[in-house]
């Protein structure tokens, strides 16, 4: 695989164009979250974006269940779990939960029982890994954990259990914590794009709108599709290892890095309304 062109600083990115966002996509772990928490300063962060009228979307590997709470809780417009299996946005105005998933509910039961079997045989392949704890609030795949409450084990162990779940046909991706697999042709970037045509525009028609902060390999198709995509700092290690690299990257990993991101954004649109009023 070749490598990716490297990140440029966030400094190096034209406030013109911070100034013109209006969405702004996250993953969640070890991208608002550090050390597995999600630090005040991430959450601040993210209340400042929506207060300011723009768009905050996570886009995560989490499960639905958790996805749930999010869409409900968090100041957000909208969710993507399960790494694009399904998306959630609350009507606030209307009191009701909005929810799509990419697979008809007897597809999903169907290939359930061999998803788990494969997981089983992919925690055998990586010794250390075991099922994540947050499994039983999925729907669509399986997460096996190499370094959440597991090891932490090496990038190496979760390629070999990324390997078993390919050679048995699902498809697999790797984040900072995880392995997730599943039966089906989805990923963030096609989750992400049925969001946006349901709810808000096109993506295609807004793209310049867009921004998407990530930080590890199952991140790649929004770094390849979002031409203003941002890695946090704790991206860098796995530059090596991923198909598409974000064009940015902040001073700071996870959430202070994001924080970062947000002030940036902020004050590139402060500055753009002090000219038009000038």
């Amino acid at each position: 695989m070749a490598q990716p062109p490297a990140p440029q600083p966030l400094s190096a990115a034209p406030p013109a164009r911070l100034a013109a966002l209006r969405y702004v996509l996250t993953d969640i772990d070890d991208t608002l979250t550090e050390e597995g928490r999600l630090p005040a300063l991430a959450l601040a962060a993210m209340e400042s974006l929506a207060e300011a009228g723009l768009s905050v979307i996570p886009v995560t590997g989490r499960p639905a269940g958790w996805c749930d709470a999010i869409a409900r809780q968090w100041p957000v417009a909208a969710v993507v779990g399960e790494n694009g299996a399904l998306w959630y946005a609350e009507d606030r105005a209307a009191r009701r939960m909005i929810r799509w998933q990419a697979q008809e509910e007897g597809a999903r039961l169907a290939g359930r029982a061999r998803l788990m079997a494969l997981a089983e045989a992919a925690i055998g392949a990586a010794p250390g890994s075991r099922l994540a704890a947050d499994q039983p609030f999925r729907l669509f795949d399986a997460a096996v954990d190499f370094a959440e409450d597991a090891g932490p084990l090496s990038l190496e162990d979760a390629a070999r259990i990324a390997a078993v779940f390919e050679a048995g046909g699902a498809r697999a991706k790797v984040s900072s914590i995880h392995v997730n697999a599943w039966f089906g042709e989805w990923d963030k970037r096609s989750g992400i794009e049925n969001l946006f045509a349901a709810r808000f525009a096109p993506l295609g028609r807004v793209l310049d709108q867009v921004a998407f902060l990530g930080d590890s390999p199952n991140d790649a198709p929004l770094f390849a599709a979002i031409p203003f995509s941002v890695g946090v700092a704790n991206v860098l290690p796995f530059l090596g290892r991923i198909e598409a690299a974000p064009a940015y990257v902040t001073p700071a990993p996870g959430g202070r890095g994001f924080a970062q991101f947000a002030r940036a954004l902020l004050a590139a649109r402060q500055e753009r309304t002090e000219e038009n009023a000038a």
